[in-house]
């Protein structure tokens, strides 16, 4: 624990690891329930060309309602639960990685670009593959046009009813690899790091100099996770902006085949010149803003849950 800071830190050795992971597979299944529909519609957005489909993230979200109702705000999310493995891994590598540099540096940015970085990369191996499936997923009524990969109607059980979920992915599954084999699931794996690595090495860092801030300029008496729940979404929105246009890239790569990362940012910036960019942009800060909350004061909470016993009445929260 650093004491001269403003606002303190819980370190890995500082938690029980039992609750700490036992309380953070509840939370982070709450945040991804939460934060799914834009996640869907922006990777709609994304994938589109120009304006074909939707006019922006509200437009999406009322089109899909009308048409496909709340169940279609939801298409995925059953594959996308596997993603919980890939968050219990990134949250561990952070916290290791931290430890591991302190032995080096004490400087917290520091710490906090090369372990955000190093989480992510851990984390996009074992998500890009669930990615590609559960995008594919998302894709499916009324962006089905905009894939490769559509579910079958052979996949529809009776008249009037929805396709059963596992059989839609296991459908989907088939089609990847009939198309490209193994290697179709982890299509854009380059693409996920470019974008992935960048947006956690940048989150981290800033997230903690808000903190920090915010501290400043509070009342002394003004609790930690209030300044933190603000510094979130203030270090997500700085990381969106600045990782958007690989964002992009990386959803047309996964949803259309594409197999140039490089290619196909030439061919986006040709087509649709810089506002290609931003694509998007809009859905993803506002899925990042309550996702960041969340993930703060799910996290900070998590991290004060699992302190050691000892250490609990030492911290100022």
């Amino acid at each position: 624990m650093q004491q001269k800071r403003n606002i303190q830190i819980i370190e890995w050795e500082d938690l029980d690891k039992r609750k700490f992971y036992s309380f953070g597979v509840f939370m982070t299944m709450t945040i991804r329930a939460t934060v799914y529909p834009a996640t869907l519609i922006r990777t709609r957005l994304q994938v589109q060309k120009g304006k074909s489909l939707y006019n922006g993230t509200f437009d999406a979200f009322f089109k899909i309602l009308r048409a496909e109702g709340v169940r279609g705000l939801y298409r995925g999310f059953m594959v996308n639960t596997f993603t919980l493995i890939s968050g219990q891994a990134y949250i561990t590598t952070y916290e290791l990685v931290r430890k591991y540099v302190s032995s080096y540096s004490t400087d917290n940015t520091l710490k906090s670009l090369v372990a955000g970085g190093s989480a992510s990369l851990v984390a996009q191996s074992i998500t890009v593959p669930i990615d590609v499936v559960s995008q594919q997923l998302m894709m499916q009524g009324q962006g089905a046009h905009l894939t490769r990969f559509k579910v079958k109607p052979k996949m529809a059980v009776a008249a009037g009813k929805h396709r059963v979920t596992f059989g839609q992915t296991r459908d989907i599954i088939a089609q990847i690899f009939a198309a490209d084999g193994f290697r179709g699931f982890y299509r854009g794996y380059v693409a996920s790091l470019l974008t992935y690595i960048p947006n956690s090495a940048v989150w981290w860092p800033f997230y903690h100099f808000y903190a920090e801030q915010l501290s400043k300029l509070a009342p002394s008496e003004c609790p930690h996770l209030l300044l933190q729940a603000v510094a979130g979404p203030l270090a997500a929105a700085t990381a969106s902006t600045v990782t958007n246009p690989m964002d992009v890239v990386r959803a047309r790569v996964q949803v259309e085949g594409r197999s140039s990362v490089i290619q196909t940012f030439k061919q986006l910036l040709a087509e649709e010149g810089f506002l290609g960019m931003t694509k998007g942009l809009s859905a993803r800060i506002i899925s990042s803003t309550p996702t960041a909350i969340v993930i703060v004061v799910g996290y900070e909470t998590l991290k004060k849950l699992s302190l050691r016993p000892e250490l609990v009445d030492s911290r100022h929260w």
